[in-house]
């Protein structure tokens, strides 16, 4: 009986010993020798901590960021990340740190991101969803890769290529006109566009998409909004080793809860169109439908790629054309001189009549207007990569474990690339297109990515864009409200955190 005792007791220690190592070797090991593999490589950072990494000095930054007032500067990088534009002054363009025990090289060496994002996604893989953001996206074209990327990237390019765009056009126009609808009588009172251009965004990309009213799609914007507050607050939060492993959080179990309930609404949509017969449509709903109903096993989808496509395209399709839609209007309401000449060329190509796909392609004005807003406030953040095995990018040798950031911000507000006026508003710097804009350094400019990863979806936020915005020129004019207060912050997306309230002030009696 004794010796039972002795043989029980050592297999727990050996246990605790093998969990004390395998603790050791990911929490202590794998960073510091990766540390140490790129200090010999000139690559530097601030040093790792046990556990946290830099997360606790990342949330410190971000806290004292966020709790001092901004002027009215377009010069955003310095409060949105404070901890990537303190290190790049202090590190240099490319910088190690690390998120938790998570090893991350930051870049911003125009070269080294375009040779990454140009690469083949077996050298520099998409990065496997964190927790919380898996709950948002699934495995659905932002996060999957090779074959299955592939299948979903061609149905996706079908629900979006020019032709598809030019029929959507009267939908987009129909869901301007309700929104503008509800703003007569609110004339030279104070407006939060942001939230107006939220429910515009949700309503666009669910009539046009997936054929279904904003009302059928808000509950899942309203979960999705829930996943993105919990996402962004456990960003740089540190799991403790082994325990993290087996016990949930409390934001853990309500993802959990949320992301259920997003099936479930998703579900009764898919089952709506499937009773109505209606799979010959040709928005995205109805391809995807059809694709789950493909008989051959090849090109077939599960229901789990079906809801999550979904999921993915209601989050990206809304977020990404809320936040140009409404940064766009802010600078317009700054800049009333660019204001002004943007509401000269619609009215050259439309007068008052609705916009149509011929003349949207025109509009030289508006669309460097555009360009300039998504270079001074991008949509997306970054664009995260994990190598899976040792690479070489550029002349740097990269260890396995390591994963790889480029932050677009910091590309976009870089004297280097821009010039010393590089945080102004000044749209003719898209005069003669992006091309020149950037000096032929295509890496220079990122609003949707680059490469064969790029957004599939940018050509209908730049569409979307400017029919919203040509609609609202043809009937306002518009100033910044003295009340607001200006607040980039990140939440996946860079957003007001206060809201953009406006004044509008009709052209016409009949505004």
């Amino acid at each position: 009986m004794e010796s039972m005792g002795k043989l029980l007791l050592l297999f727990i220690v050996s246990l605790c010993l093998v969990a004390l190592l395998n603790v050791l070797y990911k929490y202590w090991w794998i960073p510091h020798r990766i540390q140490l593999i790129m200090n010999s490589q000139g690559i530097s950072g601030p040093p790792y901590a046990f556990i946290h990494g830099n997360s606790k000095e990342i949330v410190r930054m971000q806290e004292e960021a966020l709790s001092k007032p901004m002027g009215l500067t377009h010069d955003i990088f310095p409060r949105v990340m404070p901890h990537v534009h303190s290190w790049i002054n202090k590190y240099g363009k490319n910088y190690l740190s690390f998120n938790g025990v998570r090893a991350q090289l930051q870049i911003t060496e125009p070269q080294l991101v375009k040779e990454m994002l140009r690469n083949s996604e077996k050298t520099f893989p998409k990065m496997k969803p964190t927790y919380f953001f898996d709950k948002i996206l699934g495995n659905g074209l932002a996060a999957s890769e090779s074959e299955k990327w592939t299948k979903h990237r061609k149905l996706a390019n079908h629900a979006f290529n020019g032709e598809t765009l030019k029929n959507m056009t009267a939908a987009v126009v129909a869901s301007v006109e309700t929104m503008l609808q509800k703003w007569k009588g609110e004339e030279d009172k104070e407006m939060e566009v942001f939230k107006e251009f939220k429910v515009l965004a949700s309503e666009v990309i669910s009539r046009t998409a997936f054929g279904s009213s904003y009302l059928e799609g808000e509950k899942i914007f309203e979960m999705l909004t829930k996943l993105i507050l919990m996402a962004s607050r456990n960003l740089f939060l540190a799991k403790i080793p082994i325990v993290s492993e087996f016990w949930k959080s409390a934001d853990e179990i309500e993802a959990d809860r949320v992301e259920k309930m997003i099936r479930e609404t998703v579900m009764k949509i898919i089952r709506k169109r499937e009773e109505k017969a209606d799979n010959s449509r040709n928005d995205f709903l109805g391809l995807l439908i059809n694709a789950y109903r493909d008989p051959d096993e090849k090109t077939r989808l599960s229901i789990q790629d079906l809801v999550d496509e979904c999921k993915t395209f209601y989050f990206a399709g809304s977020e990404t054309t809320n936040s140009l839609l409404a940064w766009t209007m802010l600078l317009l309401a700054i800049h009333t001189d660019w204001q002004d000449r943007a509401r000269a060329e619609v009215m050259e190509f439309f007068g008052t009549r609705n916009p149509d796909s011929e003349g949207i392609a025109k509009l030289k004005t508006i669309t460097m207007i555009i360009n300039e807003t998504l270079r001074l406030y991008p949509p997306a953040n970054t664009t995260p990569r994990k190598l899976e095995r040792q690479v070489r990018l550029g002349k740097l040798i990269l260890p396995a474990y390591l994963e790889l950031d480029v932050r677009f911000l910091a590309l976009h507000h870089d004297p280097d690339l821009w010039g010393d006026d590089v945080h102004l508003f000044k749209p003719e710097r898209f005069l003669q297109g992006i091309a020149k804009a950037t000096k032929y350094n295509p890496a220079a400019f990122l609003p949707f990515g680059l490469g064969p990863r790029s957004c599939v979806g940018m050509s209908f936020a730049m569409t979307v864009t400017k029919i919203a915005i040509s609609m609202i020129l043809q009937r306002y004019s518009f100033t910044l409200s003295p009340t607001y207060v200006h607040s980039p912050i990140s939440r996946l997306t860079i957003i007001p955190q206060h809201g953009i309230q406006l004044l509008f002030h009709p052209l016409h009696g009949d505004a």
